[in-house]
Order: C-alpha cells, then sequence, then structure tokens
C-alpha cells in the first residue's frame, strides 16, 4: 500500500530551489523562524553531488532544519524520511532526522520519540545518507512511533556537536514505506498501527477498539506480543492472533465474527483461560447463542468454576450451549477431595434444614451429606454462616434430634454452583475425560432445562452429573454414554453415580452406562427414563447387583420405558420421607415400567429386577404398571422379577389399588407373576371345598383380594363320576400367605377350572 498512490497524498516537501521560506530554524510550526534571508544559509544552485542544495552554516547546540508544511501521518502508513548531506569546511558535526509531532488543534503531542539515529559526518565532500521511518505503531524498524495522537508532523533534521561548520544539503525526501512492513495490506488492519505496544503494560485497549472501527470488513490482525487489555474489548471484525493477550477477570473479549474456542486459545494462549473466558463471552454477548470448541481438546489442570468466570452474573435465563469438543482433566492436587465433619441438629418439622452447624463456614455448598437418616444423593444446596444452617437438597428419613453428619466435597471439571440460578443451558457433543481423577458437572442451586446431549461423560472418578437443588428441573439427557472408571471392581464396592435430580420432569433418553453404582437416582416425579441401555454387572459368580435406577418418592408418577436394563435392577423406595410411615396420601403411586428388556447372569437366586423398598409401615401400591417386559436370567435361574426389600418395612397387601403386572415375558426366573393371574386348577379327588394355589406368582408375593372370574374347563363330576352343573362361591386370601383362593361347591366334585385372581380390589 502507497498512499502517494492509491489516495494521492503527498508527502514530499518542496524542493529548496524553491524558496527557503517554508524552512524552519525551529521546530516548524506557524511563525517560527525560517532560512529566508538568515545570515547563515543559502541556496546554491550547482553543486557536484546534489545540483541545487541548501548550504547552512552551524551556529546554534541544536541547528534545526524543519518543513514548515504539515506532513501527515495516517494509521497504518509508515513514511521514511532521507536526506543526503556532506561537510564542506570547519568542525564536523553530527546530524540525525527528526520532526515534531502535531495533535488535535496544532497542540504539541509530548512524550514521543521525535529523532531518528545520529550519524557523524567524518570528512569532507564525502555524501552521508541519513534516514528515520515515522509510523503510527511501535514495531521493529520505526525509528519514531507515534501512535494514534499526533495527526502530523514537521520534519526535517538536526546537526548536532561543535559550532562552525558548514554542510551541504540535497532537498529532502519523505516517501511512503509502509510496504517494509506489512506483508499483505489488502484486507488487513494491523492493532500496532493504531498504537498497541504488545509489551503486556502498556494498556493495548483503545488501539484494539480502534483498529476493530477502522477495520471495514476487513480483518484485524495482532501480531506477536503480548496486549494488555484493560477493558472490555468487543471486535466486530474477523481477528487473527498472532500474539496472545491478557486482561483482568472481570473485563471481557468478544468476538462476534470469531466466535470460537480455537480463536480465544490463540489470544489467550492457555487452553483453559480461553475456555472461561469464551464462556464469559457467551453469557455477555447476544450475537451467539453457543460456543463452538472446534473439535479442541482442552488440558485442565483444576476446577472450572463457571460463575466465577462469569463475575458479573450470578443468574443467566437465557439459551445458551457449549458444544463440539473435550475436556481433558490432567493429574493435579486440586482435584482432591475434601470431606469434613460437623454436629448439627435435624428435625422432621423444617424437613429441609440442618440447624445448629458447628464449623458451619467450613462446610462447601454442593458438598454430599452422609449421615444416620441421610439417603443417597442429599447435598448441601445452600447455608447461612451467621444463622448456622444448611439447606439440604432434600429430607431425612426418619431421624430427629442431633447427631454427627460428614460432608465430603467432590471436585467438578465444570462447576455451575456458582450461580443461583441457571436456565436453558446445554452441553451437546463434549467429551468430558475425567480419567478418574474428578467428577464431571456440578448443576447450578435452581433452574430448569438443563441439558446434555450426545456427550461421553468418561471414567468421572464420583459422579457424572450432580445436581445439589432443584437446577435440574426438567433437566435432558440425550444420546450421552456414562462410563464408568470402576469397571474392575466387584458391584459392593462401586461408589460412583453417573447422574443424579431432585427436581421434576427429568427426561433420561436413548443413553448407555456402564458398571456405575447407579445409572440415575431420582428424587422428583413426572420423569421419564426412555430408550436407556445401563449395565453394572460384574465377574463374580452369584454376585450381587446394585440398583440401575433408584426412583426416590412415593408418587413417581414416572414412566419407565423401552429400556435394556442389564445385570442390575430399578429400585423405589421412599427414602426422603421425616416421616416415612404411611400416614396419608397415594402410598407408592403412578408408576409405569413397560417394554423393557431385564437381562442378567451370574446372579444370586434371590435378585429380583423391580424392587420396592419401603422405609416405614402401611405404605402399598396405588396405581403402578409393570407391562410388555423381557425378563431374563442366564447362567442360572433366579426366584422371582419383582420383589419387596424389607429391610425398614414391608408393604401393605390390604391396601392395594388398580396394580396391573401383565404380558411380561420370563426366561430363567422361577416364578412367572401376573396380576390379574391366571392359574389353571385341577382337582384330582371330589371334594366340596378347592384350594387353588399361585405357587407364588402373585406380584411381590403379595395377597389374592380379588377373584375376577372362575372356568369350568371340563365336567365337574362328583366321586361316583356323575356330571354335575353348579357353581362356587370365593374365598379370598387362604392359607398362610394369605394368597390362595377357596373354591367352596355345593357338593363334593372334582375337575378342572381355570380362576383368575388378582392382588387388588
Amino acid at each position: 500500500m502507497n498512499k502517494a498512490i492509491t489516495d494521492g497524498i503527498v508527502f514530499m516537501p518542496p524542493a529548496f530551489v524553491k524558496g527557503l521560506g517554508v524552512w524552519s530554524s525551529g521546530n516548524g510550526t506557524p511563525g517560527s523562524d525560517t532560512y529566508a534571508g538568515s545570515g547563515n544559509a543559502a541556496f546554491v544552485p550547482a553543486d557536484a553531488d546534489f545540483g541545487g542544495c541548501l548550504e547552512i552554516q552551524k551556529v546554534s547546540a541544536t541547528q534545526k532544519l524543519r518543513y514548515m508544511g504539515q506532513t501527515p501521518l495516517l494509521p497504518g502508513c509508515y513514511l521514511q524520511i532521507k536526506a543526503r548531506i556532506k561537510a564542506v569546511s570547519g568542525p564536523l558535526p553530527s546530524v540525525r532526522i527528526a520532526g515534531w509531532a502535531g495533535g488535535a488543534g496544532e497542540a504539541h503531542v509530548a512524550g514521543l520519540t521525535e529523532q531518528g539515529k545520529a550519524v557523524a559526518l567524518t570528512s569532507y565532500g564525502t555524501v552521508f545518507e541519513v534516514t528515520a521511518i515515522v509510523g503510527t505503531g511501535y514495531r521493529d524498524g520505526v525509528d519514531m512511533p507515534w501512535g494514534n495522537a499526533a495527526l502530523y508532523g514537521h520534519f526535517g533534521l538536526n546537526l548536532e556537536g561543535p559550532n562552525g561548520g558548514v554542510v551541504r544539503i540535497d532537498d529532502l525526501e519523505i516517501a511512503d514505506v509502509t510496504g517494509v512492513f506489512l506483508r499483505d495490506m489488502i484486507g488487513v488492519v494491523d492493532v500496532r498501527d493504531y498504537g498497541a505496544r504488545g509489551d503486556g503494560v502498556a494498556d493495548d485497549w483503545a488501539a484494539f477498539e480502534a483498529a476493530d472501527s477502522a477495520a471495514g470488513g476487513r480483518r484485524v490482525l495482532v501480531p506477536a506480543g503480548t496486549y494488555f487489555l484493560g477493558e472490555t474489548t468487543s471486535m466486530n471484525s474477523e481477528i487473527e492472533f498472532e500474539g496472545t493477550v491478557t486482561m483482568p477477570t472481570d473485563k471481557m473479549l468478544l468476538l462476534t465474527k470469531n466466535f470460537d474456542l480455537p480463536t480465544y486459545i490463540s489470544a489467550f494462549g492457555d487452553e483453559a483461560l480461553a475456555f472461561r473466558k469464551a464462556f464469559q463471552a457467551l453469557l455477555n454477548n447476544s450475537d451467539h447463542e453457543s460456543l463452538d470448541m472446534g473439535g479442541r481438546k482442552v488440558s485442565v489442570h483444576g476446577p472450572i468454576d463457571m460463575q466465577a468466570a462469569v463475575p458479573n452474573r450470578t443468574s443467566y435465563a437465557t439459551r445458551r450451549v457449549i458444544r463440539n469438543g473435550q475436556l481433558d482433566v490432567q493429574d493435579n492436587p486440586a482435584w482432591n477431595t475434601n470431606t469434613y465433619s460437623s454436629q448439627a441438629t435435624y428435625a422432621p418439622n423444617n424437613p429441609y434444614r440442618l440447624t445448629g452447624v458447628a464449623n458451619i463456614a467450613n462446610i462447601p455448598v454442593g458438598a454430599l451429606v452422609q449421615g444416620v437418616g441421610v439417603g443417597r444423593e442429599v447435598y448441601v444446596e445452600a447455608r447461612n454462616v451467621g444463622a448456622a444452617e444448611i439447606t439440604l437438597s432434600a429430607p431425612l428419613c426418619g431421624v430427629a434430634g442431633t447427631q454427627s453428619f460428614t460432608f465430603v466435597d467432590f471436585k467438578y471439571l465444570l462447576d455451575f454452583k456458582g450461580f443461583s440460578s441457571l436456565q436453558k443451558f446445554g452441553l451437546e457433543d463434549i467429551e468430558f475425560q475425567c480419567n478418574n481423577r474428578c467428577s464431571a458437572i456440578r448443576l447450578a442451586p435452581s433452574g430448569s432445562t438443563f441439558s446434555l446431549r450426545s456427550c461421553f461423560v468418561s471414567r468421572p472418578k464420583d459422579r457424572g452429573i450432580t445436581s445439589i437443588g432443584s437446577g435440574c428441573q426438567g433437566m435432558l439427557i440425550d444420546g450421552c454414554q456414562f462410563l464408568s472408571s470402576e469397571d474392575d471392581l466387584p458391584v459392593p464396592q462401586r461408589t460412583s453415580v453417573a447422574l443424579n435430580a431432585n427436581a421434576n420432569d427429568v427426561k433420561l433418553r436413548h443413553n448407555r452406562a456402564t458398571r456405575f453404582r447407579h445409572f440415575a437416582v431420582l428424587g422428583g416425579g413426572n420423569s421419564m427414563v426412555l430408550g436407556n441401555h445401563f449395565f453394572q454387572g460384574d465377574e463374580v459368580p452369584n454376585g450381587t447387583r446394585s440398583a440401575g435406577l433408584v426412583v426416590i418418592g412415593t408418587y413417581s408418577s414416572t414412566t419407565i420405558a423401552d429400556n435394556y436394563i442389564d445385570n442390575c435392577h430399578v429400585e423405589w423406595t421412599n427414602e426422603r420421607d421425616p416421616s416415612p410411615n404411611f400416614v396419608s396420601g397415594f402410598s407408592f403411586s403412578a408408576m409405569s415400567i413397560t417394554d423393557n428388556i431385564f437381562l442378567s447372569g451370574e446372579v444370586a437366586p434371590w435378585f429380583s429386577y423391580v424392587v420396592v423398598r419401603p422405609y416405614g409401615a402401611g405404605h402399598f401400591l396405588n396405581g403402578v404398571t409393570v407391562t410388555g417386559n423381557k425378563f431374563r436370567s442366564i447362567n442360572g435361574y433366579i426366584d422371582r422379577a419383582e420383589r419387596i426389600d424389607t429391610t425398614f418395612a414391608g408393604l401393605d397387601f390390604n391396601r392395594f389399588v388398580n396394580v396391573v403386572f401383565e404380558g411380561n415375558t420370563y426366561h430363567g426366573v422361577t416364578a412367572k407373576c401376573a396380576n390379574p393371574l391366571r392359574v389353571r386348577h385341577s382337582q384330582m379327588t371330589a371334594a366340596q371345598a378347592w384350594i387353588v394355589d399361585p405357587n407364588g406368582e402373585l406380584p411381590f408375593g403379595a395377597r389374592a383380594r380379588g377373584c375376577d372370574s372362575v372356568v369350568v374347563l371340563d365336567p365337574l363330576r362328583t366321586g361316583g363320576e356323575a356330571i354335575r352343573y353348579a357353581t362356587p362361591y370365593v374365598q379370598l386370601q387362604q392359607g398362610s400367605r394369605q394368597d390362595q383362593v377357596r373354591l367352596n361347591w355345593p357338593e363334593a366334585v372334582k375337575g378342572t377350572v381355570s380362576v383368575i385372581m388378582r392382588i387388588d380390589k
């Protein structure tokens, strides 16, 4: 680029033959003395070396020569001032190119370098060439970097050294040499041309903003160097980083045309820092709804506090997504789990509070709570240090009074707990490579519709996704893989959990999870678990199996359908009821388990696929559907597909209502349960009372509380083989287990009947 050619700008001062009235012996500013009519200068029309030239006798300590015209200094334009000079007589001086920097209002711009390197004249009659380059940018080869404040200059030269010498000076030349510095000015704006220093100290914010404003559709170049940006910097042009930037945590770099993680990595040099700054921009820039990681692998050496990365936001409710990359956890003590113990008091009438918490300042929000009566996946949702109170994510079960609690603070790759609320936030196509060093994601205490789509949560040390409050409301987990770090451990030694939720309306769809302690612990209602494959077996013969899916809460209104539930079971429990005994309500109700594949191998015979685990007396099933499932045990039979875990309490069989347990298939399962259950009974000897036994095939070992029909399949005959046409009356809940029915005939008969009995009314 050459402004003299492209824009017709005249940089060259007039030749001396045009007159000396425009050549100043001062700074060149209006009103300064000129060499016209001065006693120590004259125009020489015919010099052997120069032709016409200016002859000056040095009479001042610094003899100045300045063109009084204003030579413009434009951003991105670099000028070379050149003079040819020779000594004629007297003491030999030194000479250097010099200038006077003029700014707005024709004021002098102080603090700039206004002269080039000195050249000593060492002989008479020898022509010496003196040059210097002036420009806005601070770059190698620029003798006088003037930045953006200087708008023009009065250029010439200085004679220094002893007085009395006489020199002759050829016409000064000023030429545009921008092309020497810029590899390709077409489509590129260099921030150094707008005053950026790149020394890591000077604030280059204004230069970046100015370059962006001037780009006009061109690309902004950030050359090698370290550029400190002291303010939030918004770049609306495409930008290319050869150098890096630094800026305070609370200041943002908003790259609207290159909003992707690779560009931020180029900008900041550090991958984890770049990820935080890009996330900061994502939550503060309305121009983009998502951050593309560009397929980059980001090495992470410590937990990423997502809220601390965005100090101006404590909550967020606009849809934002991070996608397409990998976060790879590196070994570092920062991942170490911290454990705290403290005494606190719990009262069932204040079910979400621990009060009188000792050393509460040491207990972090988001810590897992352990203690007597504490169910699975109960966390510290909030704390009030002044009141010594902790808010729990869920109530405790059946305890009251003061006890010692343990608080376990897992470390998470992405930690959102610092937000009070986070809504409509998503992560897509990301691998969280935890490497058995940390957990993956901790959600904000509140918020709705967090989503995880097509992600890999690989080898989390303790947890995959943790909800410490209601930040899981409406959570969507779709098409993800959760890969355990505990594959080689026997089931009883595993402790990791792929995910948990406390709030309602969770959707888990088409995910795959391997050998965790639990795939999911769901504490809310109205959830949908659809099309997932989770398996938790081991190589131990007749081994125990843990629950793959734990549903906590009596009225669950949860659908579990089309899953592949492999070497684990569905557990339904009320372990978060402060007063676990049934008093009122619906009890264990509104659960639907349909069209799933249940498979187990080499398990203990008492293993079952559907387990109800009540924590208090008086509970019952009320509106439960188990249909269309495929139950199969290989390498050994199991007793039954469903059971009640009576560790703490049983169920009240006399209160079962609307239980549908039918259309299931059984292979390798002894008791093929159904409700209603059809039993074919053959009475070989005539009797007036027949006992019809379900052979343990009523679901959950419940009682025969109803009989839908008794159908005689062949002629009823007396002991003497006479045919009788009779109808029995039915007595329910017979036998020691109350699971039999008695058919009472008008007289002793024998024959075969089909009886449909049920466990509900």
